[in-house]
């Protein structure tokens, strides 16, 4: 009888030891697969889809062709712009991501330049004081004072396309004109010299996420563009291409 009553406390003892001893480390295992689930493993999920979930009201295509010139550009870029010409001004077209945490900084409404067209553009150059916006690739330089107040300086990257957007001070500023007031009296925002000009309110917090050498692309479905654009016709691309479908 004694024996059994030894046996049953070294029982109940062993049981208790692996419970207290288990029980941290399973707290912390719970907390490691939590965050696993929260954080997208990285190289997983092609930079379209992610682009896909964090900005869906962005058009397929628009996402789909800037992860293609990212991947030819930069593979390991940190912020990249999306400016969706293809929608009215009246809409937010411009969406800021920062790829390595995996999360959207803004969804923000963008002008377009007064050649461009009205509430939607349909026009686009890289000629000097034609006033109209550039399609494209952009690097982002720095960020300083002019007369339209805090701007940041834009590189285009694309022979004949964008390339003489630094010489056409095509720029991100803010500007009175952006606005859902403006919107309200017009249907449609005001319209630039050809810069992407933004909210006022948005303009510091805005230029310093994509300031020094990030990325900003710039899309309307223009099938000369689309034809030619080195940076959609790599074979970085192409495989990137054949990740998102």
């Amino acid at each position: 009888m004694l024996s059994r009553f030894i046996g049953a406390g070294v029982t109940c003892a062993l049981w208790l030891w692996l419970w207290l001893a288990l029980t941290p480390l399973t707290a912390h295992a719970s907390s490691f697969f939590a965050q696993m689930h929260v954080a997208p493993p990285a190289g997983v999920s092609p930079l379209y889809q992610q682009l896909r979930q964090l900005a869906p009201s962005a058009s397929p295509e628009a996402l789909r062709l800037a992860a293609q010139a990212m991947s030819c550009a930069d593979p390991y870029a940190e912020r990249l712009a999306v400016i969706d010409y293809s929608l009215p001004s009246s809409e937010p077209r411009l969406w800021v991501f920062d790829l390595h945490r995996h999360a959207l900084l803004f969804e923000e409404l963008v002008s377009h330049g007064q050649g461009s067209g009205d509430a939607l553009a349909d026009s686009f150059s890289n000629t000097p004081e034609s006033h109209q916006s550039s399609l494209g690739l952009f690097r982002t330089m720095n960020s300083y004072y002019g007369r339209n107040g805090y701007s940041l300086r834009l590189e285009g990257l694309e022979p004949e396309v964008n390339d003489l957007a630094y010489q056409r001070a095509i720029v991100i500023h803010g500007a009175d004109y952006v606005s859902d007031a403006f919107i309200a009296k017009t249907g449609r925002l005001g319209r630039s010299h050809g810069c992407p000009a933004v909210r006022e309110a948005v303009t510091y917090p805005l230029i310093d996420s994509l300031k020094e050498d990030q990325y900003v692309f710039a899309y309307y479905p223009d099938a000369e563009w689309l034809a030619s654009s080195a940076f959609l016709h790599c074979p970085n691309a192409a495989a990137t291409q054949l990740a998102s479908r």
